[in-house]
């Protein structure tokens, strides 16, 4: 919303909408509410867990699917952690090119590849790079609604 509000045209000037879009502006380049370590676990955790269905499946269909949900976590995941913006269908694309142009061609670059061909490497290779800095694939020791 903060973003609609900033890029916005204004068709009826009020004084108003010049105090909303500074709002808006000042919301955008703040960032998100930073992620503590809880979350960045729990994500951890789901991300590994599609990652490994991913690699694990040998069914074309499923494999297809389980991408598109791979895409969206380490999508989220990254821009998250680095506390940026996401967004949903087009805006994830153009969050990830806000965020950096150059991995934003990496992380699409690794799913075409794989939509194209069946090679999973380059998308496992992202996930992981996304996973590596906060301590990599999650599965051992974690638990929900159990106390630490």
């Amino acid at each position: 919303m903060p973003r609609m509000i900033t890029e916005g045209i204004v068709l009826k000037d009020k004084v108003i909408l010049d105090g909303i879009k500074q709002e808006a502006e000042t919301l955008l380049h703040a960032g998100p509410e930073r992620w503590d370590e809880a979350t960045i676990k729990l994500k951890r955790y789901f991300l590994t867990d599609v990652l490994d269905d991913f690699i694990g499946t040998s069914n074309r269909s499923e494999a297809i699917f389980i991408a598109g949900t791979l895409a969206e976590l380490a999508a989220e995941f990254v821009l998250r952690t680095n506390n940026r913006w996401i967004g949903s269908s087009k805006w994830i694309h153009r969050s990830l090119v806000e965020f950096d142009v150059d991995y934003a061609g990496a992380f699409t670059e690794a799913f075409d590849l794989f939509y194209t061909t069946n090679d999973k490497s380059k998308v496992i290779h992202i996930v992981e790079g996304i996973l590596e800095p906060h301590g990599g694939r999650l599965f051992a020791g974690f638990s929900l609604g159990k106390g630490s």
